[in-house]
């Protein structure tokens, strides 16, 4: 019961909390390669930056990766609707839905 209140207290204060979500292997794999290329991406960019590449040329780049970024969010969105926040409200925690409203707002301030 007190590592309960610790990850709630965690996860109050913004830092990173001790859950553990559950992805199918498959889907961590999709993940991993869509962040290695955007690893990949970022340092690009940063070379066109050093190289002091037009900066419309460089622009295009970021765009280009932060659309990826979108798509990774999106897969992992969908992961934990279909997943965590529905495990979570069959269990009778409602205070997913807040946490959700959240997350959400996060991701649409870009």
């Amino acid at each position: 019961m007190e590592n309960l209140k610790i990850v709630e207290a965690c996860h109050t204060e913004g830092v990173t909390s001790f859950r553990k979500s559950h992805h199918p292997e498959r889907v961590k794999n999709n993940l991993t390669t869509r962040l290695n290329r955007i690893e990949g991406q970022i340092r690009g960019i940063k070379g066109m930056i050093d190289k002091d590449v037009y900066c419309d040329d460089v622009i295009t780049q970021l765009s280009a990766t932060q659309s990826a970024l979108n798509s990774v969010a999106k897969i992992l969105l969908e992961g934990h609707l279909k997943g965590c926040v529905v495990d979570r409200l069959s269990e009778g925690d409602e205070e997913v839905l807040d946490e959700l409203v959240v997350t959400i707002q996060k991701l649409l301030k870009k």
